[in-house]
């Protein structure tokens, strides 16, 4: 070209162009109560995950892969954080009417996606509380703060955990169909008319509960909490699934309107949190019940993901994030046999526990990664990643600095999510049960040691849910020898027990463990 400062000109925009293309559309799926042998790609033999399998088939599967926390809020808060759930109080499972658990001046993961371009969803269960603190959501009115102050574009949400009340969809600011002549009621004490619950009309329940789910009934089912009005905006439970994988798809296709700009949807499915109450053309998909029909259910979700990025031909500039947002747990408060109809089943494969526990079974979860074209098909890794780090990772993906005071546990291992060989993941990860007064599993290279603060330090195993075993304060496991934690050896090897004490609390007490 004669030229040369249009040549030099056209290929800054060429570059620029290139950069654009670089950055991925990015899909995090997380399940909910899925544990680590829950799918067929992970031993599971009862049942077939076969559109999950497909995406380990075509990524990467990780073998120590992560979620932060046992339960559902302080993993969910840490995500989008990337920061350590018991840093903050208030982290715990979060009350129906809770306010909004991340402060609206926090950088988030959202936040870091908008900054580096992206148009940002979030579609399915948030239990990350809605409005203002002291105050709680205005049901009938705005319900702000939310996701849309904390950097998501667009949301639509079952509000908290479908155990609890209301049974309703927020969508942006505003519970979806909610008739101002029918005003919604929410609280945690019965109101004060007639109104069925689980105990007072136990009798007409489709689906029994067995401990604590006994407040108000929807749907032939009760809950925790109670609620009254709003039926015009109320959902039925057989239906979530589909709603989520709709709403889903619809955002999608409106983001191809302007396919310059990528997008990040974060798909937060409910399955198969209980209650489990699976679509019909589900129910009885396996014969281990419900519980496993949602599992059925769950994969047909990420197929029809999964169809659509292809049918929208953005397979190959799209980045999935299969995970989980704790371990697995039977009876979780309904009748619904899975436990019962568990047979051989080991829901948190080889290790110990489940949901509420630091254990293994608790926070090692199935985690996949899918770039077509960017990731090696059906390789399998063993290096540590959590989804904690995912905010760390894709800020070195898209280039894009984290602010200083942000993301203070988020590391970046986006070499390792792209199943790079020569990659590395985390050196050490903190577990912690719930909130920010639990129990803590330290793992650092090989060895994990278990801290347990509680006062009634208890194992829960997930095969006997409710099962309390006393445990010293203090467990040391080898887990290149001792995946199941079976053999404490923190008195064959004191020093390493108190190494690991040391450091645990460095890190609790340093505020931060990224740089």
């Amino acid at each position: 070209m004669k030229n040369p400062i249009l040549f030099l000109a056209l290929l800054c925009v060429f570059c620029g162009f290139l950069s654009a293309a670089e950055k991925p559309n990015v899909i995090v799926i997380m399940a909910d109560d899925l544990g680590y042998g829950d799918l067929s790609c992970y031993g599971a033999d009862d049942f077939e995950t076969p559109n999950i399998d497909q995406l380990a088939a075509e990524g990467t599967r990780f073998t120590s892969g992560y979620c932060s926390a046992s339960t559902c809020t302080p993993t969910r808060y840490s995500f989008l954080t990337g920061t350590y759930a018991f840093r903050k109080e208030g982290t715990g499972i979060a009350p129906p009417n809770g306010p909004l658990t991340i402060d609206p001046d926090t950088f988030t993961l959202p936040d870091l996606m908008k900054k580096a371009g992206y148009r940002t969803a979030v579609v399915g269960k948030w239990h990350l509380g809605l409005g203002e603190k002291g105050q709680g959501p205005d049901w009938n009115g705005e319900l702000k703060p939310g996701p849309r102050e904390i950097g998501f574009d667009y949301n639509f949400l079952l509000p908290t955990t479908n155990d609890r009340v209301p049974q309703v969809y927020v969508e942006n600011h505003r519970v979806l169909n909610l008739d101002p002549k029918d005003p919604l009621w929410v609280g945690t004490k019965k109101p004060s008319e007639d109104h069925p619950t689980g105990i007072t009309h136990r009798d007409t329940l489709k689906m029994d509960w067995s401990h604590g789910h006994n407040g108000t009934i929807h749907n032939g089912i009760s809950r925790i909490g109670f609620y009254t009005g709003g039926h015009a905006a109320r959902f039925r439970d057989e239906d979530l699934a589909d709603k989520w994988v709709e709403k889903s798809i619809e955002w999608m296709e409106q983001q191809q309107q302007n396919p310059k700009e990528p997008f990040f949807l974060f798909f937060a499915s409910h399955d198969l949190h209980v209650p489990r109450m699976p679509h019909e053309r589900f129910q009885g998909a396996t014969r281990l019940g419900y519980r496993a029909d949602s599992i059925v259910q769950l994969d047909w979700c990420v197929g029809e993901l999964m169809k659509a990025v292809d049918r929208l031909g953005i397979a190959e500039n799209t980045l999935f994030v299969f995970c989980s947002d704790n371990g697995p747990v039977m009876d979780d408060g309904y009748q619904d046999f899975a436990l019962e109809k568990l047979g051989d089943h080991r829901a948190a494969g080889p290790y110990t526990g489940g949901k509420y526990s630091v254990y293994e079974g608790g926070t090692r979860t199935p985690f996949i990664t899918r770039w077509k074209g960017r990731i090696e098909p059906g390789t399998v890794s063993d290096e540590i990643v959590c989804t904690i780090d995912i905010a760390g990772s894709l800020a070195s993906l898209t280039d894009t600095a984290l602010p200083e005071d942000a993301c203070l546990d988020s590391f970046d291992v986006m070499g390792a999510l792209l199943g790079k060989a020569e990659a590395e993941g985390r050196e050490s990860l903190v577990q912690q049960d719930n909130g920010s007064k639990g129990n803590y599993g330290y793992r650092s290279g090989d060895w994990k040691l278990v801290r347990q603060d509680s006062k009634q330090a208890r194992n829960m195993v997930v095969e006997k849910p409710l099962e309390n075993t006393k445990v010293p304060r203090f467990q040391l496991f080898d887990l290149s020898k001792d995946p199941a934690e079976k053999n404490n050896v923190i008195e064959e090897h004191p020093e390493v027990a108190e190494q690991m004490k040391a450091q645990l609390e460095e890190i609790i007490a340093s505020g931060r463990s990224r740089g």
